[in-house]
């Protein structure tokens, strides 16, 4: 009897030893994507500084890249001028090292979240380009520098275009014409030549910002301007933008001779309260109870609508996953989106992968399932 007890312990312990080992072997995103292109993530500086463990964990689970969502934008590395702040920044990128994730720096030029100081004098007028030129070179060759060999790709210019093709009308505009495209370019060149630097732009479906940045791209190969990616932020609502025309966007950039990249992806379930807001920071709107019907969670039919938005979407990132080199959510779960408040303050949304808990939604078992019926 003895005998048979001391079996059955033992013949037990290896079904559950089994069982353990088979749900640790749960396929995860970056498993999935691993032969099509990388999946990443926008870190804050919770996970970075090593506060939020919970989504830390899940970005080592299921990512193979990371992009500072904050903390590397110029507002923060350098407030003041000759002040340079690279606290969590180093923590992020030695995050990265650590668990073997592809690093990218976000963002160099950026008219927005930009300190003060940057493009004026102390009276508040414009500086000369002369000026402006050495504080673009200065910013760009210290942090850039001081990662070198480190960070993999940087963002170098963020959002330049507007929606109809026209040069966003910025202080760097203002002072320096188009050509502050290609010094911030060469700036990041010069300091790093074999990191991978991209052109970054959101509602880049919109046929006036796709024409406008194929025509910029092609311009700055053409001045011998080292020219590696284009990001296309993926920052979409229920109907915009549609499949179709994102899909010409990506050929139109991938026909340049660049990698094309899915970048800040996320999906509102919210209404907009207003049209063509893209992405536009600066937007801010009333909040009105109308505008956040989903404040007690998301009915089915909207989960269901979401999955099949981020699933049509994953479809075509996997047939054209030859033109892709990554594709990056902006944030690990929802509460942490900044979608919950843009463009108004104080609503409840529902659009990334994770859920409050950070436990994976359908969505990700079912893009899962999209990568694992492509063959290899």
């Amino acid at each position: 009897m003895k005998i048979i007890n001391r079996f059955l312990i033992i013949t037990f312990s290896t079904l559950l030893l089994l069982v353990s080992c088979s749900a640790k072997k749960r396929t995860t995103l970056k498993d999935a994507f691993a032969d099509k292109f990388l999946i990443g993530t926008a870190m804050n500086s919770e996970q970075i500084s090593g506060l939020d463990s919970a989504s830390t964990r899940v970005i080592k689970e299921q990512f193979s890249a990371i992009v500072p969502e904050n903390i590397m934008k110029s507002e923060v590395i350098q407030p003041v001028e000759g002040e340079f702040n690279f606290s969590l920044a180093d923590q992020f990128v030695e995050f990265g090292e650590k668990n073997n994730l592809f690093v990218t720096g976000h963002t160099l030029i950026w008219h927005s979240q930009l300190p003060a100081w940057f493009c004026v004098d102390s009276k508040g007028n414009n500086v000369s380009p002369e000026i402006l030129k050495q504080r673009m070179k200065t910013h760009i060759s210290t942090l850039v520098g001081r990662y070198k060999g480190r960070v993999k790709g940087w963002d170098v210019v963020n959002e330049a275009i507007e929606d109809d093709g026209s040069w966003r009308k910025s202080k760097f505009y203002e002072i320096l014409g188009e050509d502050y495209i290609r010094l911030a370019f060469e700036y990041a060149r010069e300091t790093d030549p074999k990191a991978e630097l991209y052109y970054n732009d959101y509602s880049m479906a919109q046929k006036g910002r796709r024409d406008a940045v194929v025509k910029m791209v092609n311009k700055l190969k053409q001045q011998g301007v080292k020219i590696d990616g284009i990001g296309m932020q993926g920052h979409m609502t229920m109907d915009f933008p549609t499949i179709e025309e994102f899909e010409k966007s990506m050929i139109a950039f991938s026909n340049t001779g660049v990698k094309v990249m899915i970048t800040e992806m996320d999906i509102s379930v919210l209404p907009k309260p207003g049209k063509n807001l893209g992405a536009d920071v600066s937007l801010h709107f009333k909040y009105d109870k109308e505008l956040n019907p989903y404040a007690q969670g998301l009915p089915d039919s909207v989960a269901t609508a979401l999955q099949d938005r981020y699933a049509g979407f994953f479809r075509l990132f996997i047939k054209h996953k030859d033109k892709i080199s990554r594709v990056t959510l902006w944030g690990v779960n929802d509460a942490q989106s900044w979608r919950n408040n843009w463009p108004v303050h104080g609503r409840t949304d529902y659009p990334l992968l994770f859920d409050r808990n950070n436990n994976p939604k359908p969505i990700v078992e079912a893009i899962i399932k999209e990568a694992e019926d492509v063959k290899k």
